[in-house]
Parts: structure tokens; sequence; C-alpha cells
């Protein structure tokens, strides 16, 4: 659109208006609803975006990253265009300056330009300053010379750009701690004494994520010059509890209708499938897509507490699965009652040594773990697999408990075996190797999956085994075959593997007779 002549909005009401007020100002007086049923009304911020953006311009240390992470659905866009248009042609424009926003694909980018293009065709009183390029996605504010252009990840880079301002759009869905295009607009910054990022997102899946690691990392440090707002759900809450739909969706009522959200929720609940992407998307949940197989509503139903006299009167199978020797390593016990139901109980292996750098990699509490008994800490640098059989025969001992079976995998077993027996460990028990491909785990899944969604399984919630059930990454093969994929998976899931070892024995129950197998 030409200018016809070059004007400027009326000045600001009052000399004691803040930066952010005076942003507050603009967009509440002169952003318009780009579109659906209140299109052309007044845009009026909710709450929660009010006080994002004073938190971010009113900030006495300079605000140089902020973000802003919530459910979908929540006016995100919006607020996007409309913090643009305050740096394009409002109170924050800088003369001579550029401003990107950057989405993952052409058609989030499109929708930022598309609404910020859209607010300014609406309100007559920006005629004349601006001018919009729409084949290469441009705006330009006239008045200061500000240059404004949308950029994709799948298309063209920000090398050669030095925005003052980058708004990215749904950065949690760059997998990784990094992409080129995210590093190449945080890079392009650095020619600015205060540049801003802007980063508005759901949640990404996983801890190891980008936006998980600027989350973290703004929790963590407390760095004055970052603005960090999360709205999420409880984790492991209730899908179906309104309290916590309003904790992840702060429009709700406004730009959030609540009816769309309560049938999609309700859907996720009757499909587990479906459960893990809800919980992300529309609860804004730290859940990786990938893991479906274990609902998290499914798991905690399970979490009822072992009975140790199963273990006592029935056949019981113990499963190994072996790390590195400076990780963790896991031994479940199982075993399967009356009532068809399999009692689960973990013992978990790590070394003291350098335990603190290894909670900090995998953001877990490994040393309040180890305070409360649920991780077992074995003296020095590296596991000493004669030190964890001594442990593991005490205890079983104690408890009256002699496994019939032991489930392996084959990873470092020969020297775990000769430790077992020099202590005297398992010197009874059948031992079977549990192959790690598609053919051996396959129907292990199956079968843990089977007890899970019957509701026949005691794991006690015990936090390690929980911690991997949230995290573990089920993989395909083309004949719809499953295994656990380690490499896929962000934090440590050896207690779920030893688990659906263990259980696996039972599974072979249907087949063979597991005493005359021991006999």
């Amino acid at each position: 659109m030409a200018a016809r002549s070059r004007k400027t909005l009326p000045a600001p009401t009052t000399l004691e208006e803040t930066r952010g007020q005076r942003v507050l100002r603009f967009i509440q007086t002169y952003c318009q609803v780009p579109e659906g049923k209140l299109v052309g009304k007044p845009l009026k911020l909710d709450p929660f975006q009010i006080a994002f953006i004073l938190a971010i311009y009113d900030n006495p240390h300079i605000t140089r990253r902020a973000i802003l992470s919530l459910a979908r659905k929540n006016g995100k866009t919006a607020i996007i265009a409309a913090i643009l248009l305050a740096h394009i042609i409002g109170p924050e424009r800088v003369r001579n300056s550029q401003i990107i926003s950057g989405a993952m694909s052409r058609d989030q980018a499109a929708l930022v330009f598309n609404l910020a293009v859209k607010m300014l065709h609406l309100q007559t009183a920006f005629e004349g300053l601006y001018k919009i390029v729409p084949s290469s996605k441009r705006i330009v504010g006239l008045r200061a010379n500000v240059e404004y252009r949308a950029l994709a990840a799948d298309g063209t880079t920000a090398h050669g750009l030095s925005p003052i301002l980058a708004i990215l759009d749904e950065v949690g869905q760059v997998r990784g701690a990094t992409s080129p295009f995210v590093e190449a607009i945080v890079t392009s910054q650095g020619a600015h004494e205060s540049p801003l990022l802007i980063a508005i997102s759901t949640q990404a899946p996983s801890d190891a994520d980008c936006l998980s690691l600027w989350i973290d990392d703004a929790v963590r440090s407390g760095d004055p010059h970052t603005v960090c707002h999360v709205y999420t759900a409880d984790p492991d809450c209730d899908i179906m509890d309104p309290l916590q739909w309003v904790k992840a969706n702060p429009a709700l009522g406004t730009f959030r209708s609540e009816k769309d959200l309560e049938e999609q929720l309700k859907q996720a609940a009757r499909i587990p499938a479906l459960e893990a992407s809800a919980r992300n998307l529309l609860l804004n949940q730290r859940i990786a897509l990938e893991s479906l197989w274990l609902a998290p509503s499914v798991w905690k139903q399970n979490g009822a507490p072992p009975d140790l006299d199963v273990f006592r009167e029935n056949p019981t199978a113990l499963g190994l699965d072996l790390s590195s020797r400076n990780d963790l390593t896991a031994a479940v016990l199982a075993a399967k009652d009356a009532l068809g139901a399999v009692h689960l109980i973990p013992f978990v292996f790590t070394p003291i040594g350098g335990l603190e750098q290894r909670e900090m990699r995998d953001k877990a509490p490994y040393r309040q773990w180890l305070l409360d008994g649920y991780l077992i800490g074995v003296p020095g640098e590296t596991l000493d697999y004669d030190w964890l059989c001594d442990y593991l025969k005490a205890k079983l001992d104690n408890l009256g408990i002699e496994p019939d079976t032991v489930e392996f995998d084959r990873w470092r077993i020969k020297e775990l075996r000769a430790a077992a027996d020099r202590a005297g460990l398992l010197g009874y028990a059948v031992w079977n190797e549990v192959g790690q491909g598609y053919q051996s785990f396959s129907p292990r899944i199956e079968a843990f999956e089977t007890y899970l969604l019957q509701q026949k399984m005691r794991h006690g919630a015990h936090p390690l085994l929980n911690m991997s059930a949230a995290n573990a990454v089920v993989v395909r093969d083309p004949a719809g075959n499953r295994k656990i994929d380690k490499s896929k998976s962000t934090l440590r899931i050896d207690p779920l593997v030893a688990a659906v070892m263990a259980v696996g024995a039972f599974m072979q129950v249907t087949t063979f007779d597991i005493e005359a197998m021991i006999a």
C-alpha cells in the first residue's frame, strides 16, 4: 500500500507513562481484532498478555529475551502481530532498524505477516504510516524507516540481517538443542547493544529441546535480562480437571473456547493414543509424543504399592538392564498374584561419584532420590558389580525373596553374572537372554501394555519408574513390531526396560508352565 502522506499517531496522553504502558496504550487504542466474530473491534488484551508486555518493557534490567509459553489457541499469533506493529510504527520504533518474525514453516510465517497486515488495513489512523510488500512478506514503517520481514525455517534464513527485535513463533517445534534457523536469528542480533528476542510457543515435548533448555535456564539462572512466563497444567494431572485447563489456557473463555477444549480433552481421555498429544498441545505439558503407548493417566492408575507376600509365595522374575559403568543400572523384580496382577519392586543403582553432574545432565533429582532411598548409591566413580551383587543378595535375603528366573540383556552380563556367582546370588535362577530388537521386545511391550490397560500392574509409583515411563520412546518396524529405542529417549529409561523384561517372564506363562520351566 503506497504512502499518501507522512503523518504520526497522536502523542501520549501523559508524560508519566512507562514504556510498557505506552506499548499497551498503542495496542489497545489502535490495534483491532484482525479476524473472527469480533473482527474490527478494539483489541482488548487479557491480563496474562498485559503482564507479559509490562514485564518485557518495564524491566529495570533491560529485557534481552522473553518467553511466553501456553497452550494452543490462546491468542498467541495476535499478540505477536500487535507487538510487531508497536515496533514498526508505534512507540517502540527505532530509526533504520530491522525486525523479523520467525516461524518453523512458511504457513506459520505467513499467518503472522497476514494478521499484521489485516490490523494495518483495519485502522484508518495507520494510513500513510507503512508500506506493504506482499511478495517478500515485508512491511516498512515509513516514520522511522523500520523494515519488518517474516521468515520461515524452511525458506529464507536470517543470514545477512541484523534485527533489533526478533520474535520466534512456535519455537517449541524445534527438536534438539537448536537449529540452523534459530542459531542464525540469535547470532544475527549481536550488533545491537540491547536486542530483544521474544519466543511465544507451546512447550516442546522433550527436556532436551531448544525451548525447554531456554525455559529451564531462565528458571535456574534467574537471569534478570530474561522474562519467562509459562502456563502449564500440573504434571500427572487429570486431563478432565477444569482447574488444570485454566492453568495452561489463560485465555480460556475469551480467545480460547472452553467448549472446544473440553471436547478435545474428552476425546483424548477416551483414546489413550491421543492423550500425550493433548497434554502437550492443550495442557502445555512436556510430553514425548512418541511414547504414546504409555499414556500418563494409564500409568498412574497402576500405581498401587506392591505386596511383598506375592513375591514370597509365587514364582518371581528379575529383569536386568545394565548401563555403562557410570550411569543407572536397574534390577526389577516382578511377581504375579492369584488375581493376575503383576507386582514390581525396582532396585536402581548408580555411582555416587559424579552424581551431581548426572543430575544436571538428566534434569532429575538423583541426590534427593538417594536420600529418600529410591536410588541406591554405589561407592566410587563407577559401578562396582561385586558391591551391587552383595547389596542385592543381602536385600533379597532380608525380604525373603529368591528370584526363579533372570531376564537379561547380554550387554556386560558376563561381568555381572561372575559377580553374582561370587556373592552367591541367583544361584538357582534360570537365566533367560532377552534380545533388545523388534522380534524379542514386541511381544513383551504388548504384554506390559495389556497389564497396564487392564489395571493389573502395581508399580508403587516408584519415581525412577515414573521418570522412565514418561520418557520411553517406542519405534516400529515396517511389520508393526515395536521396541524401546534408547537413542530416541531424552532421559534414563533403564528401570522401565528392566521392568518390561521381568514382566515378559509372565507373558510366557500363556505358552509355558513357569513352574515346569523352573523344575
